[in-house]
């Protein structure tokens, strides 16, 4: 039978997938409860086949409506490429109760503009950090960074930009505790 991660086309997407887990791996143990920020996904379903107790939010405005998770007695708190697409995610950092946190963010660009769908207000992103911004609202809403980790993430198109995607760092992971 193939795995969620097996049955995955994009090598740019299979390959952040691989590298998020292999980070989740480093710092959770398995059959860890986990709250994952954003709705069932791909990489929900790959953490529940290696193991992990996933519950994910179920769509609503985590900026309106985080509190509906502030108390989440969950073992770990994750979300990944979620950040960006919130006005706020200063309010859930700081009002949740779960003590480990594995998070990560796409990072600013400085060839491409932030990506912005003119179709949908969900699918914006409305940060691209750069680590210091990151590690700063981390920072100001309690957390500790104990390991990060950036990588790449490229395809094999021709062109200017799929060539500085190579070597230009777009995904930034930190794992934190309180």
């Amino acid at each position: 039978m193939k795995t969620t991660l097996d049955s995955i086309n994009n090598n740019s997407l299979k390959n952040r997938y691989i590298n998020t887990l292999d980070f989740v791996k480093k710092h959770t143990p398995i059959k860890s409860k986990i709250l994952d920020l954003g709705t069932v996904n791909t990489l929900s379903k790959i953490l529940i086949e290696e193991g992990y107790k996933v519950k994910n939010t179920n769509g609503e405005d985590l900026d309106s409506d985080y509190h509906l998770y502030t108390n989440d007695n969950s073992d770990y708190l994750t979300s990944f490429e979620i950040f960006e697409h919130m006005l706020s995610p200063y309010n859930i950092l700081k009002n949740t109760k779960i003590k480990k946190l594995i998070a990560s963010v796409p990072l600013r660009l400085w060839f491409a503009n932030a990506y912005w769908n003119e179709q949908d207000d969900w699918d914006k992103h409305y940060h691209e950090f750069e680590p210091k911004q990151f590690n700063f609202l981390l920072k100001q809403t309690g957390w500790n960074i104990v390991d990060s980790e950036k990588w790449v993430s490229y395809d094999n198109k021709i062109g200017l930009r799929p060539f500085l995607r190579r070597f230009t760092y777009r995904y930034y992971i930190v794992y934190c505790e309180r």
